[in-house]
């Protein structure tokens, strides 16, 4: 172990842990204002363009889900090798991560001769896939990009340094904008590239932003002096053994929320799944400081594992739970207080649209009932994953998904008829569900056992 002078383990108190994630919470909410501008600026094309940005954004994050969770698991270890005082061991888990990119960008582009005969197996209108297929081609050039600035924001984020990633991340979204307004309809000279533009934008946006985050990781002043550390083949092993079961977690989950969106509640026609598209949209963006909040708690609880500290974790836990629940308790409430008002921007006209309303405004008020789960599942899960034990929250997400959760919603809803309201409540089952096998888990301190990093000699 090569002990170095440099970053220091955060305080595992309410204000190390509120410093830790304000920035998160501004990377985030940068991340959704550049698909928001997105669909903002292409809606004036026409629907068929607002289809083929919008769903090339969603496929592109469903292609990208897997090595992304994978590189998740940087944070993990540079922080739990921060606590141990081994900076240069830490630095090297960056680079592992950047390799995922790298592979990720080969896959990437070795993929892209067969996104049109892929989208042929799909219902789209013919000038929505070839617009899709554009952006999805274009976008396929960034993956490497994509995955690389989160590997970064990850290595960073474990030694306490998440304004870093924050700067990179509102760069990209500055850069995004002000590529659409110039490739979108062609301004200042530029070629007007409609939905390709908006593709191109975010691609060159991330591109740009990760060169400035990975020229800061080059040049940066060296653990031991060293620019380029010597790799070692077990390590890189040793982070896909724990690094791929967290992004198998990702995808999987989203597969099943995928299932109940295009199967289930589609199944209950347009209003239904527009307004539950609305209220995710809503609950997505009122997650954000609570998703922050956990992510700040699992690199606290990251360190005091590096430090051998691991009677702090269950304070840490709940530390993150106090904070994540208040904020989602704030949300569920909010909800319960003013559905209707908080939904009312998803409908256009109210004397046209009153069904839309309703409805929507019933499935909010409604969502306040998983806010708590929420924010325990998600500290859990990351807390858990802070310490290695990425396998079982893989398997409770399983579990709890696609044995009870698919099943039951399409059981309840297609089969017996339920209606949006059942729909909504398996999220419910889902969310406290996980959030009961996960707090399980803790307490029973398998997690202890866990050796996410090698033991010291």
């Amino acid at each position: 172990m090569e002990a170095t002078t440099g970053p220091a383990r955060v305080a595992p108190t309410l204000r190390g842990l509120l410093v830790l994630a304000w920035p998160i919470v501004v990377s985030r909410s940068s991340q959704v204002v550049i698909g928001i501008a997105d669909a903002y600026m292409v809606a004036h094309l026409g629907e068929a363009a607002l289809a083929a940005t919008t769903a090339g954004a969603m496929n592109t994050f469903t292609l990208f889900i897997l090595p992304l969770g994978v590189v998740f698991i940087v944070s993990s270890f540079s922080s739990q090798l921060l606590g141990r005082g081994d900076l240069a061991g830490a630095r090297r888990y960056g680079f592992y991560g950047l390799l995922v990119a790298a592979v990720t960008q080969l896959l990437g582009v070795a993929g892209i001769p067969f996104v049109e005969p892929a989208l042929r197996g799909f219902a789209f209108a013919p000038d929505v896939r070839e617009m899709l297929a554009g952006y999805l081609v274009i976008r396929l050039w960034s993956g490497g990009a994509a995955i690389g600035m989160e590997a970064l924001a990850n290595y960073y984020g474990g030694l306490g340094n998440t304004r870093l990633p924050m700067l990179a991340s509102v760069a990209a979204m500055l850069l995004n904008v002000a590529g659409n307004w110039l490739l979108i309809d062609g301004h200042l000279g530029a070629p007007a590239m409609g939905v390709r533009g908006a593709a191109l934008a975010s691609a060159i946006s991330t591109g740009v932003a990760f060169a400035g985050l990975l020229a800061v990781f080059l040049f940066e002043r060296r653990p031991a002096g060293g620019r380029w550390p010597r790799l070692r083949v077990a390590e890189f092993l040793r982070m896909l053994r724990f690094g791929i079961p967290s992004g198998l977690n990702w995808f999987f989950e989203f597969a099943a929320f995928m299932f109940f969106v295009n199967v289930v509640v589609a199944g209950l026609g347009t209003t239904a799944l527009a307004s539950l598209m609305a209220v995710f949209q809503l609950n997505s963006v009122a997650f954000m400081p609570a998703f922050a909040l956990a992510s700040a708690a699992a690199i606290l609880v990251g360190q005091a594992i590096g430090a051998g500290a691991k009677g702090e974790v269950p304070h840490l836990v709940r530390l993150g739970f106090a904070a994540a629940g208040t904020w989602q308790g704030l949300v569920g409430i909010l909800y319960l207080a003013a559905p209707r008002l908080l939904f009312a921007p998803f409908v256009g006209d109210p004397s046209t649209a009153g069904a839309l309303l309703d409805v929507g405004a019933r499935m909010l008020a409604f969502s306040a009932a998983w806010q708590l789960f929420d924010a325990a599942a998600a500290v859990l899960a990351e807390s858990l994953r802070a310490a290695g034990d990425t396998a079982f929250v893989l398997w409770a997400r399983l579990g709890a998904g696609w044995l009870v959760f698919v099943p039951g919603s399409w059981i309840t809803v297609r089969l017996y008829g339920g209606g949006d309201i059942a729909a909504v409540a398996w999220l419910v089952v889902y969310l406290g569900l996980l959030a009961l096998i996960l707090f399980l888990r803790m307490r029973g301190g398998a997690w202890r056992r866990l050796e996410l990093v090698e033991p010291v000699p």
